[in-house]
């Protein structure tokens, strides 16, 4: 019977896609090793309600760190990050997480998984000096530094170059990385400069890990065929192509104007500008964003076609944190892609995905989901068995089987 020991920094149960997968990965763990012993050390910077008892592990040991910086701390870094490209706040912050994790007795265990969150990963950089580092499976979610995110806005800094070297070190004394994208654990074994390599394990989604009784914002389509997007408008994700051949669709196929929808629920800074850009479109409806359980029941009760943004608009290595999600769904997606991106590695069918810089190619994919849907609602398998527990129960025996040789 394995032992299996996981830190985690976010299982919320909304408004975060980390959450979601790392509530889900604790759940397949589970499921594909009903005997094991899981403890889970959960370190979270503010108290929550994150209905806990949901999660089907033996122990959750959750600590809210204090992380106010001291104000000399905050009046040193202003001169220290510039002088020697060292950020004394993350030093300090890093020293928190460090001081819970070092507490655990972890050579109990036959298996230890670190998990992050955000983009910062305080949780991995916290174990840099701490023992528990060379036995540990270390998750890395998105790339590091925030510079090697595609569609990032950052400039390359020495404080950049300083969290790189600082993370190398880290890549050099764990027992094993991975990633939950193939492109991605190809970029960071070659950013890292790694002997070792990165195994992926994709993201995961189980919706027993979920409350998911509230339905009061749930909107009820009001057409035969619902194009739905719930998501954020960041990281050079563009969805002003897709809504613009949306709207050559209309005008081309006047039956649209009765027939179909288009529903958006956008977190992020362009709401205003898109509302406004598309007032006068009765058929485009722009609202706010919603908590996990309507999300999840709007999208599966009355979305017909669900759309994905991946980064871009070049290229995109991370696996979008709603894939599985949409994957259990069995519904049409369509996927608007850079032409490289991890998307394409899992999407065989041609039919769900189009380019970025190709409003023929995004307006003719549309067009051809719109009308099988308006004829037909039987379930389709974009993803195929990726996101199967199949899929994740081989991957996860080969990850740890790989893991036990070193």
């Amino acid at each position: 019977m394995f032992r299996f020991f996981v830190i985690v920094q976010d299982l919320r149960v909304s408004g975060t896609s980390e959450g979601i997968v790392s509530r889900s990965f604790l759940s397949k763990l589970r499921k594909s090793f009903p005997d094991a012993v899981i403890d889970v050390l959960y370190l979270k910077r503010n108290n929550s309600d994150d209905e806990l008892q949901l999660i089907p592990v033996d122990t959750i040991q959750t600590q809210i760190l204090n992380l106010k910086i001291p104000f000399f701390t905050k009046w040193l870094n202003k001169l220290y990050w510039r002088l020697f490209h060292v950020s004394l706040k993350e030093r300090y912050i890093h020293g928190a997480y460090a001081s819970c994790i070092s507490k655990v007795d972890f050579k109990i265990y036959d298996h230890i998984f670190i998990r992050s969150s955000g983009l910062d990963f305080e949780t991995i950089l916290a174990c840099k000096n701490l023992p528990i580092l060379k036995h540990a499976i270390v998750n890395f979610h998105d790339p590091y530094p925030l510079f090697w995110y595609s569609g990032r806005k950052t400039t390359l800094s020495n404080l950049e170059l300083f969290r790189l070297k600082v993370m190398i070190e880290v890549v050099s004394k764990s027992k094993k990385c991975i990633t939950p994208s193939s492109l991605l654990s190809h970029d960071m074994g070659f950013l890292f400069n790694s002997d070792k390599k990165f195994f992926t394990l994709p993201h995961q989604f189980d919706k027993s890990v979920f409350n998911l009784t509230d339905n009061s914002e749930v909107i009820s389509k009001s057409k035969k065929v619902t194009i739905s997007y719930h998501g954020a408008i960041m990281f050079g994700r563009n969805i002003d192509i897709l809504l613009d051949a949306y709207q050559e669709l209309l005008i081309e196929n006047p039956n649209y104007k009765d027939e179909t929808e288009f529903i958006l629920r956008l977190r992020g800074q362009e709401n205003s500008r898109l509302r406004e850009k598309y007032l006068n479109n009765k058929n485009i409806i722009i609202l706010n964003t919603l908590n996990f359980a309507n999300s999840y029941l709007e999208q599966m009760n009355e979305a017909d076609i669900c759309i994905i943004l991946e980064n871009g608009p070049m290229y995109s290595n991370v696996l979008v944190g709603k894939a599985p999600f949409l994957a259990s769904l069995n519904k049409p997606v369509l996927c608007i892609a850079p032409e490289a991106s991890e998307m394409r590695c899992i999407i065989k069918d041609d039919l769900y995905i189009a380019s970025y810089d190709n409003s023929d190619e995004i307006k003719f994919k549309l067009k051809s989901l719109i009308e099988n849907r308006l004829i037909s609602n039987i379930p389709v398998y974009p993803f195929g068995d990726y996101f199967s527990d199949f899929h994740f129960k081989n991957k996860l025996i080969t990850l740890l089987s790989e893991s036990n040789k070193y």
